[in-house]
């Protein structure tokens, strides 16, 4: 286990929810490699924490099989880009909130952020070539916005304050 990935990230351990509980290569990402479980109320301090930081959203292994593949190849990942970003899964009753306030709408799905802002997402389960590429690019660009962010309202200038008419 990468003690620098395990440390900070038990800080926002929560419970293995009891309705629902996580499948075995979820519960090795915690286990054994360090990543910590986030829900819709921790999942924005907890990518606030520093650094790279990607969460994991699996989905239901019954519909979304490859959502285990993902589980699987995160650790990998992790050793090709060693001390890079740390890891989170969601519990899969916490998911579509989680996936609903970063614009996620395919399962599986590798959300990234930097320093607390959102950086981008890799969606369904790849290829290891597009794997390694995807993940390298993520972390070599700038944050973004998640693509849940409403259509910015820009003023005009000169515009009258009558409201919409």
């Amino acid at each position: 286990m990468n003690t620098a990935v395990a440390t900070p990230s038990r800080a926002f351990a929560l419970p293995e929810p009891d309705t629902n509980p996580a499948p075995p290569l979820v519960m090795r990402l915690v286990r054994d490699f360090g990543a910590a479980w986030v829900d819709e109320t921790s999942v924005a301090a907890w990518s606030a924490g520093g650094g790279d930081r990607v969460v994991l959203l699996a989905g239901d292994p019954v519909r979304f099989p490859e959502g285990q593949d993902v589980a699987a190849v995160l650790p990998e990942l992790m050793k090709n880009f060693p001390n890079r970003f740390q890891v989170a899964v969601v519990p899969r009753d916490s998911e579509d909130a989680v996936a609903r306030r970063y614009g996620s709408q395919r399962w599986p799905t590798l959300l990234f952020f930097r320093d607390g802002q959102y950086v981008t997402a890799i969606a369904g389960m790849q290829d290891w070539d597009v794997y390694l590429h995807g993940v390298a690019a993520a972390l070599a660009m700038p944050p973004s916005r998640a693509p849940t962010i409403g259509i910015p309202v820009v003023s005009k200038t000169g515009a009258s304050d009558s409201g919409c008419h």
